[in-house]
């Protein structure tokens, strides 16, 4: 990218669908994990635009050029007595990074949390994605080695709901 590029992240709309779809495959194809995205066009734009959204997505840009996105929630902790945010997913097309759109993706998500008094920012990046990790570490993250994330889905789920 050259070096004069102007970044700049704006909310998702609705048209995005398509391009939000794509960004969760080119993501999940860079993690290795292409077979398991279910998601479809319609689930993204319902999830995210639908008439009680529970996630939200921003895109970065560069020169008007959508480049990245940020999907996130609205979390809660006990502990700190209030709301945060999760970023569930964040991604940088390859030839886009170092560019400056995933610390303005991040960055755009830390003003939210500032603005509206949120407790935190948390996600989980995958213990062998080396770059990003530093990247992280480089803005001040803090890993949470202590913590495990575990996950539930599928007949686990169904035979703990009783179903």
């Amino acid at each position: 990218m050259p070096v004069t590029t102007q970044v700049s992240v704006r909310p998702a709309v609705a048209a995005d669908g398509d391009l939000i779809l794509r960004f969760i495959r080119d993501l999940a194809a860079y993690e290795k994990l292409l077979d398991d995205v279910r998601a479809t066009r319609d689930d993204i734009t319902v999830a995210l635009f639908g008439d009680n959204p529970k996630a939200f997505c921003d895109i970065a840009e560069i020169d008007g050029r959508p480049v990245g996105f940020a999907l996130w929630f609205y979390n809660f902790s006990t502990f700190v007595g209030r709301h945060g945010i999760y970023l569930e997913d964040l991604f940088v097309q390859p030839e886009a990074r170092g560019s400056g759109a995933g610390k303005a993706l991040l960055a755009n998500l830390a003003r939210r949390c500032v603005d509206e008094n949120l407790g935190r920012l948390e996600w989980a990046v995958l213990d062998w994605n080396a770059p990003s990790i530093a990247f992280y570490d480089s803005l001040g993250a803090a890993a949470m080695d202590e913590w495990i994330v575990r996950r539930m889905t599928g007949e686990a789920l169904a035979r703990l709901a009783g179903v």
